[in-house]
């Protein structure tokens, strides 16, 4: 019974398997997988070059210590609550005031003793909702962006949010 492939050999000396007029050469395969490596060299060198934003100098306005209160379940109808405690940090960063939040990993953890309102900072924006600040003491902290407002007046007050 007669085969349906066959193999050619051709003049430089590479095999072509030949079935119904499909043609795959030793040749051609190479190709594929320089054309790969050369994507995937591209696409990796590309985030060799991608700039990392810096710290800016900004400064704390603000900081009070707050508390989240949630329901842990009712007895009777009575709800039993629980109130996890959180810092809200006003950071003014680049002409604008950016209203943070700060939720320790437990209960009695807190804020660093040096983090007071008028401490100068080092702070980097994270996409519009995270900011990583480093304090005086080199400590870095990761916060949630809560609210942004601009124009923040010279004299040290907060600024009057506009309706």
């Amino acid at each position: 019974m007669p085969s349906r492939f066959s193999w050619d050999v051709s003049a430089h000396g590479s095999a072509i398997l030949s079935s119904h007029g499909v043609f795959y050469t030793y040749l051609r395969m190479k190709q594929v997988v320089a054309s790969a490596a050369l994507l995937a060299l591209l696409i990796s060198t590309g985030s060799l070059f991608a700039a990392e934003k810096l710290y800016e100098k900004g400064q704390i306005a603000e900081v009070e210590k707050k508390a989240h209160t949630g329901v842990l379940y009712y007895l009777v109808n009575t709800p039993v609550t629980q109130d996890d405690p959180y810092y809200e940090v006003s950071v003014q960063l680049k002409g604008a005031l950016y209203l943070t939040e700060y939720t320790p990993r437990h209960a009695a953890d807190s804020l660093p003793e040096d983090w007071k309102p008028g401490t100068e900072i080092q702070a980097k924006l994270i996409g519009k909702h995270h900011m990583s600040v480093k304090g005086p003491g080199g400590q870095e902290l990761q916060l949630i962006v809560v609210k942004r407002t601009a124009g923040i007046p010279e004299t040290g007050r907060k600024p009057v949010p506009q309706n």
